[in-house]
């Protein structure tokens, strides 16, 4: 028995599995993204994926998969480099590397290798599937991989077979989680809830617990006790631990970065799952489309693409730690949702890299850019 997870969504004529995957072939086949072309038919990606399971003669096919995820993660370490994505609506962050170190507390997970590095809730994993897709030249394999949803279809991570992979364990480890009678509902994800109004935050004992903090892992608790949205606590705290970048600050950023060969730290959250690459970056990359304008990192072992087009706006935070002050880039787009952060490369018990804060001070902010404007 296959199993047909269809978005509430979809429109009439989409309403059948067959219906589904011959439409997004027909999407895929123009070069669309495997997400965009879901979304143009109106569906979640993983109600698509989900409607490709069983048999059937697309080019795409998806085995249901459903267990420990964490046990699933493990596994994956005998399958030698494999690479990691992450993404959210604006950023995709790809590192090629091997599973190992991936251990759980309860709900939340970590893989501490020392390329694939993770944090993991999987209280948001939903839907696991192994997906395989023919190449539109029948001389390239087909792509296989390994892709983890939440309950609204959006995508928390995915892993790809590269070249290096060993095919053997990784088919051995489709074959002991698949389960092809698996079936997931997914549902529309609700609108946001709206911020409190700053006027009934306690501002004051915010900036006194912010001055307070010994570690940054402490900052979502503090949003959590204060009752507190992300960019709101930067405008609460603005002038003293915040500050307004320009949106062209990622681009400089990295840029820069490259320049000066200065290490650094990117995260990218998919909501599930946050992938960090700490290192060089060198390879910087702008592209121009149609319907996008991309900041890429292409570099051997890791690859992020951002859509600068969709960078509302960038925040400059300072955060108090047993160690000194960290610094982080934060990058927001027009809906409120974190795309990336930025770090200078550092570990626990080291102080950040002054190369870093001087990268950050030389950052455009908005004043810089409208005075330039006019």
């Amino acid at each position: 028995m296959s199993a047909v997870l269809l978005d509430p969504a979809a429109t009439a004529s989409l309403q059948t599995a067959p219906g589904i995957r011959a439409q997004f072939a027909a999407a895929r086949a123009t070069g669309k993204r495997a997400k965009d072309a879901a979304e143009s038919l109106g569906l979640s990606e993983g109600a698509v994926v989900a409607a490709h399971a069983g048999e059937h003669a697309q080019p795409l096919t998806a085995l249901p998969l459903q267990g420990s995820w964490l046990e699933l993660l493990q596994a994956l370490g005998a399958c030698g480099p494999l690479m990691a994505l992450t993404r959210n609506e604006a950023v995709v962050h790809e590192k090629t590397g091997v599973y190992v170190n991936v251990s759980a507390t309860g709900p939340v997970g970590l893989a501490l290798g020392e390329d694939i590095d993770l944090r993991l809730f999987f209280a948001q994993w939903h839907a696991g599937f192994a997906v395989t897709e023919l190449a539109n030249d029948p001389a390239r394999p087909p792509a296989q991989s390994l892709q983890f949803f939440n309950v609204h279809g959006r995508a928390v991570h995915k892993v790809f077979v590269r070249e290096a992979t060993d095919r053997a364990a990784f088919d051995a480890v489709v074959q002991r989680f698949a389960q092809p009678s698996a079936g997931y509902v997914f549902t529309p994800r609700p609108a946001p809830d709206a911020p409190r109004p700053d006027a009934d935050i306690d501002a004051a004992g915010l900036r006194e617990a912010w001055a307070a903090m010994q570690d940054t892992h402490e900052f979502f608790g503090l949003t959590r006790r204060f009752g507190v949205e992300r960019q709101q606590s930067f405008r609460l705290v603005e002038g003293q631990f915040a500050w307004r970048a320009a949106p062209q600050a990622i681009t400089r950023l990295l840029d820069e970065a490259a320049m000066d060969g200065l290490p650094i730290m990117v995260f990218v959250s998919s909501g599930g799952c946050i992938q960090i690459h700490t290192g060089p970056v060198r390879n910087i990359k702008p592209l121009q489309t149609p319907s996008a304008q991309w900041i890429n990192v292409l570099d051997e072992g890791f690859n992020l693409h951002l859509r600068t087009d969709m960078v509302h706006s960038v925040w400059v935070v300072e955060k108090p730690t047993a160690d000194g002050v960290v610094t982080s880039v934060e990058a927001f787009d027009a809906a409120g949702e974190l795309m990336a952060m930025f770090f200078g490369a550092r570990k626990p018990g080291q102080p950040e890299l002054q190369g870093w804060r001087d990268l950050v001070a030389r950052l455009p902010g908005v004043e810089e850019v409208a005075d330039v404007a006019a």
